[in-house]
């Protein structure tokens, strides 16, 4: 039995920044984060954007009452109960996508909805090696389980950004190397993320990982480390968080039929 749906929530914005040029950090509050549990960094969670001219009442009404609004799939990046705040990041794609659009005309006091947030992507940590790959839209996911490692993990982490400005820093173990890439288009998906995971020196014993970014990149990366490298799928998370040409819908909508 699936476990009940959390209920939507309206959270106003207290702070809206950018990061780097391509990554934009917006804070939010509400009384409901205060009840959130800690320690939930890199969990997915689902925000709901209004349309450009809603007032917050309106889009209160419309979350209670439909029509669903335009939903899209985030991380945690940070969470303060004691404060009742979050942090999310977006990359920055420019006006053209809905969430990207919000997310750069946004300041304190604008709102947007939100669910969630899931389950941390990779809760323990056990392995003698790890591996960490992220573009730009899974930065966060990759830099929150950094962040949770003990500080004795070793391995490597491959980022993909935009530009080198993009590189952001980041609290990992001193053990784990960071390998900072460049892909001027963040709107298609290089083979450069895939080169370097096959380079890799593959070491002996147990490896874990956290993988995610385009559709693409992921399978062929879940082919060789699954099946090539044969490590256990209870080993890995691998995730393909969006796809070329494809909107976040129609890519949940391909997700859902590739695991039937």
């Amino acid at each position: 039995m699936k476990p009940p749906k959390k209920p939507l929530r309206l959270f106003r914005v207290s702070g809206a920044r950018y990061l780097t040029p391509h990554m934009i950090r917006i804070t939010l509050y509400g009384e409901e984060i205060s009840a959130m549990q800690a320690g939930c960094e890199g969990a997915n969670c689902k925000i709901f954007l209004p349309q450009q001219y809603q007032t917050f009442a309106e889009f209160g009404e419309q979350l209670n009452d439909g029509p669903r609004p335009v939903v899209r799939t985030y991380t945690v990046r940070h969470i303060r109960p004691d404060i009742g705040e979050m942090d999310i990041d977006f990359v920055d794609h420019g006006e053209g996508g809905p969430a990207s659009a919000w997310a750069r005309d946004a300041k304190v006091g604008s709102f947007c909805g939100f669910a969630g947030p899931g389950t941390v992507k990779v809760p323990n940590f056990y392995a003698d090696r790890y591996l960490i790959v992220a573009d730009m839209s899974a930065l966060p996911v990759a830099a929150a389980t950094l962040e949770a490692m003990p500080r004795d993990a070793v391995g490597d982490a491959f980022f993909e950004v935009i530009h080198p400005d993009d590189i952001q820093p980041i609290e990992a173990p001193v053990g784990i190397r960071q390998h900072w890439l460049t892909h001027p288009s963040g709107h298609d998906a290089s083979a450069q993320l895939i080169a370097a995971v096959q380079a890799w020196d593959w070491p002996d014993g147990i490896v874990q990982t956290c993988i995610a970014g385009e559709s693409s990149v992921i399978k062929a990366l879940r082919s060789y480390i699954n099946v090539e490298r044969g490590v256990s799928k209870d080993d890995c998370y691998i995730s393909g968080y969006w796809k070329v040409g494809l909107i976040e819908d129609e890519h949940q909508q391909m997700k859902r039929v590739s695991a039937e």
